[in-house]
């Protein structure tokens, strides 16, 4: 009997851990929706799909430079403030180096991506350097 118990709560478990996979997508047409669709372009490095949640501003005035990996970064929502035709999307960001002697080490900062409202759908006009996709190469300012 118990060794039927520990094996349905074993099993239950590992459904659990399975079953989590990828977050919930947010709603695109809200401020953290497009930021974490943006996000996830550039972690994955489709930097077009990326592109596609940038302002004009963003896309054309960036200083083109070589960006970290996003290989080991994660993304977390902190908050959001919302106004009329801005909004703030807050992030928290973790970088994980591998294995040190005493475990994994891991970076963490906190960041903000600046969105405008432009013909009724939000944009990102600035995003943390370590998220910034620039489109255009080879231009210096």
């Amino acid at each position: 009997m118990i060794l039927a118990i520990i094996g349905v709560l074993a099993v239950a478990a590992l459904a659990v851990v399975f079953s989590r996979g990828e977050p919930a997508l947010l709603d695109e047409s809200t401020p953290q929706g497009v930021v974490q669709r943006y996000s996830a372009a550039v972690i994955d490095g489709d930097e077009a799909a990326a592109t596609a949640y940038l302002t004009e501003t963003a896309r054309t005035q960036c200083v083109d430079f070589e960006r970290s990996s996003t290989e080991n970064l994660r993304v977390t929502l902190v908050s959001t403030t919302e106004r009329a035709s801005s909004a703030d999307v807050r992030v928290l960001m973790v970088v994980s180096n591998g294995s040190g002697p005493f475990g994994n080490s891991e970076y963490e900062t906190e960041d903000v991506f600046d969105l405008v409202k432009t013909d009724g759908k939000w944009l990102i006009d600035s995003a943390p350097w370590q998220l910034r996709v620039c489109t255009n190469r080879g231009v210096k300012p």
